[in-house]
């Protein structure tokens, strides 16, 4: 077995990853920090005899933005929520994954296998999905918890004391769901309210940051913390006093999907890959670490008991809906890549 490398990228270092990409017995990953196990990389690459190397990103935004910032052809796959998959095939940053070429696909779970944000799964495979909401230290406050005025208009005690995640899709749809309105609307008393509130709502929050978002909860640094439930379940796992919140405005639900990217170096080798998480004792292993949930079938006798259990899975009877980030038409987008850049100054 050759050895196993994982990196966190930086720009700087995107050369000299895309020159060591072009070896022989390579496999090149981009992935969410966090979210995938050592032990099912170090599997993979003693039954292919392969050496994985892997940077890390920590949004959906930030994985664009450095593929098209010349990052194309470092990397075989990646692994972008579901809005983001259709944003990268509309750009022709994806490749075809052929008929025939994953002997897995059958695995892939009947809701899974033909989503809108991929008709046919012709460039990607599921890999976890969840939602997006906002834990709450039950130590700090003590009252309703599941509305999204904990975010945007908070009671005293939480003001200043708010984590936001650095992730636009996130931010901006619960924003949506708060104020009632359209994502993606192109109403202009509708953007003008969404901005007013967004701008209001910064006084109150602390901070943007989503690769300490667990850690923030788990120190007490943050009392709310809008946050994947996974790492929720983890970071309550690890000692936080919280409660995941399920507001009855709504929340995100997300599927992450790996992608196969267009000019992959190491191709061969990422189909394998595709292939290999398909399989369900491979894919629960990432279940059981991430705390999510797969979209294979057969992965329920090697799944942690637990997981079904969490609460941060389970939404009470009176939660509002989950819903889907949707992708904008690109006059809305600037719109709201305006929004965005303003809040985040």
């Amino acid at each position: 077995m050759k050895s196993i490398i994982k990196s966190t990228v930086a720009a700087a270092a995107l050369t000299v990853t895309a020159g060591a990409a072009l070896a022989e017995g390579q496999l090149v990953i981009y992935h969410w920090f966090e979210y995938i196990p050592q032990e099912l990389l170090d599997k993979f690459a003693a039954e292919n005899d392969v050496e994985i190397i892997m940077d890390t990103y920590d949004s959906n935004e930030a994985l664009l933005a450095a593929l098209k910032a010349g990052a194309m052809g470092t990397y075989d796959v990646a692994v972008p929520g579901d809005y983001m998959v259709q944003i990268m095939a509309g750009e022709g940053l994806l490749d075809t994954v052929a008929d025939g070429e994953l002997a897995n696909k059958g695995n892939i779970q009947p809701q899974w296998a033909d989503p809108s944000f991929d008709p046919g799964r012709m460039h990607s495979i599921p890999y976890q999905w969840g939602s997006t909401s906002f834990a709450v230290n039950r130590d700090v406050y003590a009252g309703d918890i599941n509305t999204t005025s904990i975010l945007f208009d908070p009671p005293a005690e939480l003001s200043g004391k708010i984590n936001m995640l650095d992730s636009q899709g996130e931010v901006m749809a619960m924003a949506a769901l708060h104020l009632g309105i359209p994502q993606c609307s192109s109403d202009r008393d509708q953007l003008k309210a969404l901005n007013d509130m967004l701008q209001s709502a910064k006084g109150h929050w602390a901070s943007f940051n989503s690769d300490t978002a667990k850690e923030v909860l788990v120190s007490g640094d943050a009392a709310v913390g809008q946050i994947y439930d996974g790492f929720g379940a983890k970071a309550r796992e690890e000692g936080a006093p919280i409660e995941y919140a399920f507001p009855r405005e709504g929340y995100v639900v997300w599927m992450d999907n790996v992608v196969l990217l267009k000019d992959a170096p190491n191709r061969a080798n990422a189909i394998k890959f595709m292939d290999f998480l398909l399989e369900p004792e491979n894919i629960a292993a990432v279940s059981n670490y991430a705390r999510y949930v797969a979209g294979v079938d057969g992965v329920a006798p090697y799944l942690d008991p637990t997981l079904a259990s969490q609460p941060e899975s389970n939404p009470p009877a009176d939660a509002g809906p989950g819903v889907f980030i949707e992708v904008c038409d690109q006059q809305v987008q600037e719109i709201y890549d305006r929004i965005w850049t303003d809040l985040k100054n």
